[in-house]
Parts: C-alpha cells; sequence; structure tokens
C-alpha cells in the first residue's frame, strides 16, 4: 500500500519543483550545503580539521551561488570556481576537497547540459584545469596524490554527465520533432490525394452528365420536329428525354454525395421555401401552360 498511497504525492512535488525552479535550486543548494558542513564536522579527519571560519564562509557562498544556476549558469560556475581556489590556497586541507568542490561539480554539470557542446567544453575545462592546478599547487604531497586526481576525475565526471544530457535532450527533440514533420507530411499527402480524387470524380460527372444533357437535346429536337407529323415517335422521344434526365439526376445526386466533406449534412444550406415564395411557384407553373387556382 506504501507505493500507491505515496506516488501521487512525490508527483505532485515533482510537479511544484517544475513550476518553481527558483525554489528548487534554492533547496538543492541548502541540502549541498547541509551535506558538505556535516561531512566535514563528522568525517574521519574532523579532529584534525574541524570545522573553521574560513571553510564555512566560502562554501556557504559556493552553495548559495546555486541558487543562481539556471539564469546565470557562466557566472554561477566562476563564482564556485574562485570560491573554491580560494578555500583551498587559505586551508589547505586535502581532506575536504570533496566538500568544496560540491559545488563546482554542480554548476559545471548546469553549464554542460545547458549550453552548446564545443562552448560547454571549452568551459569545462577552464574549469577543471583550474581547480586541479590549485590542488596540485596547494594542495596534499606530492602533486600526484590520488585526492588530487580526486578532483580532477570529479569535476570532469560532471561535464560529461552534464554533456550527455544535453545530447540526450537534443535527440529527444529531434526525434519529437521528425516525429510532427512526419504527421503533418501524411496530413497533406492525404489532403493532396483526397482534392485528386474529388477532381477525378468531378470530371467523371461532367462527362456523364454532358453525356445525358447531349441525349436529352437530340431527344427533344425529335420530338418537336414531329410532334405534329408523327406523334407516336414525339411521345417516344419524350420518354427518351425524361429517363436521360432521371439518369442525370441520379448520376448527380450520388457524385455530388461523394464530393460532400466528411462531416456535411446532406440537407441543403439554405432555409426551405415559406410562403414569401408562392407567387413565383404560381408563375413557374404558369409558364409551362398550367392554370394554379
Amino acid at each position: 500500500m506504501t507505493p500507491l498511497t505515496t506516488a501521487p504525492g512525490l508527483g505532485r512535488v515533482r510537479q511544484w519543483l517544475s513550476a518553481h525552479p527558483l525554489a528548487a535550486d534554492a533547496l538543492l543548494a541548502a541540502f549541498v550545503l547541509a551535506a558538505a558542513l556535516l561531512g566535514t564536522a563528522v568525517g574521519p579527519h574532523s579532529r584534525r580539521f574541524p570545522l573553521g571560519l574560513v571553510f564555512v564562509l566560502f562554501t556557504t557562498l559556493a552553495c548559495g551561488a546555486l541558487v543562481l544556476r539556471r539564469r546565470a549558469p557562466r557566472t554561477v560556475l566562476a563564482a564556485t570556481v574562485l570560491l573554491a581556489v580560494a578555500e583551498i590556497v587559505a586551508t589547505r586541507h586535502d581532506e575536504t576537497y570533496g566538500q568544496v568542490t560540491a559545488a563546482v561539480v554542480i554548476a559545471l554539470y548546469t553549464v554542460a547540459s545547458g549550453m552548446g557542446r564545443t562552448v560547454a567544453w571549452r568551459i569545462a575545462a577552464l574549469a577543471v584545469g583550474v581547480l586541479t592546478a590549485t590542488v596540485m599547487a596547494f594542495g596534499a604531497r606530492p602533486w600526484y596524490a590520488q585526492e588530487n586526481f580526486g578532483v580532477f576525475a570529479w569535476t570532469a565526471l560532471a561535464g560529461a554527465a552534464g554533456d550527455a544530457v544535453r545530447s540526450r535532450r537534443a535527440f529527444v527533440a529531434e526525434i519529437q520533432e521528425r516525429a510532427v514533420r512526419a504527421e503533418r507530411t501524411r496530413d497533406e499527402e492525404a489532403r493532396r490525394r483526397v482534392a485528386e480524387e474529388r477532381l477525378r470524380i468531378a470530371r467523371e460527372l461532367h462527362d456523364v452528365v454532358a453525356h445525358h444533357i447531349a441525349l436529352v437535346n437530340v431527344q427533344a429536337g425529335v420530338a418537336s420536329h414531329v410532334m405534329d407529323s408523327r406523334p407516336d415517335q414525339a411521345k417516344q422521344a419524350l420518354a427518351h428525354v425524361r429517363e436521360a434526365s432521371r439518369s442525370a439526376l441520379d448520376e448527380l445526386r450520388a457524385t455530388v454525395g461523394l464530393l460532400r466533406q466528411h462531416g456535411e449534412t446532406a440537407a441543403p444550406t439554405e432555409p426551405a421555401p415559406g410562403l414569401a415564395v408562392l407567387d413565383q411557384l404560381v408563375d413557374g407553373f404558369a409558364r409551362v401552360g398550367l392554370r394554379v387556382r
């Protein structure tokens, strides 16, 4: 039952931290400071090298600078490196290297993960070089002691980790962009094919309707010509006219139904005729010779 009850709470915490990056960085800075001070106070060398004012001051300033690591990453990195160098030169305690360089590691990771690869690697190389040279000159003896190379390893690892995170973010962003582009291309291709199909259907409709209208025209001419002399043949021609017109209407109705956009209703878009157009209806019947009462 514990994972089920704590998972929603952790999700809300993550959402809150994502929405408040300054508060998240402040919590991170406080955690790093507490870990550095606690590690020095209760560490195996705490009796030989107790917490001193210089160490506490420089460590507090370096960790406090992490609050602004997202707003000014390069400035924060420069500040943490200078404070770490000053602390190493002032105390010369190789047992406190890990604590004092913790802020530099986080600042260097931030720079490497949020900037371009070329600029980030140049800045990282400069920061790692300055710290390594400082501990080799003022730290443990001999200069190739493992404590000195430990500083180099931690800072270089931070730069590499930040570059790996940046590369992964760029890769994921590229994959998402390709997916969006592919989806857009598929939609455009589908719309193009639909437009081509509608055009083909419209051409076929034109050919079919034109054929029926030509047939209606011929049969109507025949009926007009033989109306007086051969009424039976005229009646047959008019039957052909009616059949051809019916076929043309059926073809037109079926094709227009195919050409409708998805979601369109089959009903006409204009209002149904009312009593206001009754006179026009009567005039239409009168023009064809019908009497309306």
